[in-house]
């Protein structure tokens, strides 16, 4: 699964730990996901896109063979 939480991060000028207080995980659960290590739980996508204001599906992209 792709995602552009670096991106979105950059936007607001946000850092790995600031995002990761606002959803309540640590910086690493962060750090995992937008390296594409770990895919989040549906919760956890909600509460990512919600800090950006935007659509879950603007963030997350399946890739091939997800």
């Amino acid at each position: 699964m792709k995602n552009t939480i670096k991106v979105e991060r950059a936007k607001k000028d946000m850092t790995q730990q600031d995002l990761a207080e606002k959803v309540q995980v640590s910086r690493q659960t962060i750090n995992s996901i937008e390296a594409g290590k770990y895919v989040p739980s549906t919760v956890l996508a909600l509460k990512i896109a919600r800090v950006f204001g935007v659509r879950m599906d603007e963030i997350f992209e399946l890739e091939e063979g997800d």
